[in-house]
């Protein structure tokens, strides 16, 4: 019977193991919020390439995807009454990561919005930043339901992770930017999209290169302005080294059939205009680009003027001569008060005959007194 009863809850504890395994867990999109209602809710995550490819909103692709470290992601169709909503949810790897996505899914028909710090409303869609989940919603009259898409942030801010943000975006020159034009790159797929120079890594995101792009309109003109920054001004130095042995970079004559680049470096950044005609014209936006990385720190110095020689040995010889007054000045201050206090207090605080003890040689009948070193007398003994 014990052997029958152990068997039992062995099965029933291998039972419950195998249910919470195949429970699913709780997602981030909420099952109700402000009186809408989820139905039909799936999950989509980098091992489904081809239904990742149909979900994302701007056709950004699977290698875009995995440029900003896409996890997983999540989506549901919510209804209230005749009214429908769709809302996908993508988790990314870091804050930074969904920085970037929510960059380039931005599009200039989306203004700003207050449903975060950053995020996009229009009329059928609306893009939210929180941490590293990047929430797309589609439907219609948008604006209007700002209060329930606040409910529904509120609900999956409790999922997000925060963390810092790119500070990158911050040294794009403001003067002339397109609105909605920049967008945060980590890789050669996503920047193929906005600067079409080549397919590969020619900028270098393998050695830990972030960017960030722009339009700028100068003089009736769309420029590209592309700034990047690397970990190192050494590194920086010989990725534009590359650049301009591989590509018409900072050409002095303009020429129809080619798409020169215009290039400058400033400490780890490393400017780049596109479709400028003349170097003068790249010129006036990359003189707008300016590092605020420091390699050294100076410390305010002092300066230092050696004294001549001649004031040098007599401030030796007075410093001396102060030290040794000081030391005759101590030394009788030191004797007159132990002749002062044996006068007064014989035999009582300095040189008591109970503790003091004398050699004597023997060479004279005189006994030796201690009192005679100071020329004190006491009275014979009887």
């Amino acid at each position: 019977m014990r052997m029958r009863h152990y068997i039992s809850l062995s099965l029933a504890a291998l039972l419950l193991s195998f249910a919470a395994i195949s429970t699913p867990a709780q997602g981030v999109v909420p099952d109700s919020f402000a009186g809408w209602s989820c139905n039909g809710r799936s999950s989509f995550n980098p091992a489904q390439p081809s239904q990742i490819a149909s979900q994302t909103a701007s056709s950004a692709g699977n290698d875009v995807l995995a440029e900003y470290g896409f996890v997983a992601g999540e989506q549901c169709e919510y209804t209230r009454s005749s009214e429908k909503l769709g809302v996908q949810v993508y988790r990314m790897k870091d804050p930074s990561g969904a920085y970037g996505l929510y960059s380039y899914m931005l599009t200039a028909d989306l203004p700003h919005g207050a449903l975060t710090e950053h995020s996009a409303l229009g009329s059928s869609r609306a893009l939210v930043l929180d941490g590293n989940l990047l929430l797309d919603i589609r439907g219609t009259d948008l604006p209007r339901r700002e209060k329930d898409l606040k409910a529904l942030v509120a609900n999956v801010k409790h999922h997000a992770e925060e963390g810092p943000l790119p500070t990158l975006p911050d040294e794009m020159p403001a003067e002339g930017m397109i609105e909605r034009s920049d967008h945060y790159l980590l890789g050669p797929a996503a920047l193929y999209q906005f600067l079409p120079v080549a397919s590969s890594d020619w900028l270098g995101f393998s050695q830990g290169a972030e960017a960030e792009s722009a339009r700028y309109r100068k003089e009736g003109r769309e420029l590209t302005l592309l700034l990047v920054d690397f970990p190192t001004p050494q590194t920086a130095a010989k990725r534009l080294l590359d650049i301009q042995q591989n590509y018409h970079v900072n050409a002095t004559t303009f020429d129809p059939a080619s798409s020169p680049l215009f290039a400058k470096r400033s400490m780890t950044l490393l400017a780049i205009v596109s479709g400028a005609r003349t170097k003068a014209e790249a010129d006036a936006l990359l003189r707008q680009v300016a590092s605020s990385e420091e390699i050294t720190w100076n410390e305010p110095t002092f300066q230092f003027k050696e004294p001549p020689i001649s004031a040098m040995i007599v401030g030796t010889i007075v410093g001396a001569g102060v030290i040794c007054m000081f030391a005759i000045i101590s030394g009788i201050a030191f004797g007159g008060i132990r002749l002062v206090v044996k006068r007064y207090f014989p035999d009582k605080v300095f040189d008591r005959s109970s503790h003091l003890q004398v050699l004597q040689l023997g060479l004279g009948s005189k006994p030796i007194n201690s009192e005679d070193f100071y020329g004190l007398e006491r009275p014979p003994r009887k």
